[in-house]
């Protein structure tokens, strides 16, 4: 896969699967399912640029499971895998443990 290098306060993410068999062990159809809104950070940019021109450090690195919005960001295709482009503000947690 090509390098990507977000810039600034930008997330590279890629969505991770939800369960396909709901709570009552109903299987769902990939039609019916809807997109994931949790994902794995891939690479995130330096920070976001504050207006006195210092830089606030990304709160998210690489390797972290986020939750985002489920309209949130930009889907593009590079090298044949879906990634979702977020600002850091679409992220709404990490997922620890």
């Amino acid at each position: 896969m090509s390098k990507l290098r977000p810039l600034h306060d930008r997330v590279i993410v890629k969505r991770l699967e939800e369960e396909r068999v709901s709570a009552g062990g109903i299987v769902i159809p990939d039609s019916a399912a809807e997109k994931p809104t949790r994902g794995k950070v891939i690479a995130a940019g330096t920070g976001r640029i504050l207006e006195d021109g210092k830089v606030r450090p990304m709160s998210v690195k690489e390797g972290d499971t986020v939750l985002f919005g489920k309209y949130a960001g930009q889907e593009i295709k590079i090298d044949g895998e879906e990634l979702v482009f977020l600002k850091e503000d679409d992220i709404v947690a990490v997922i620890e443990g």
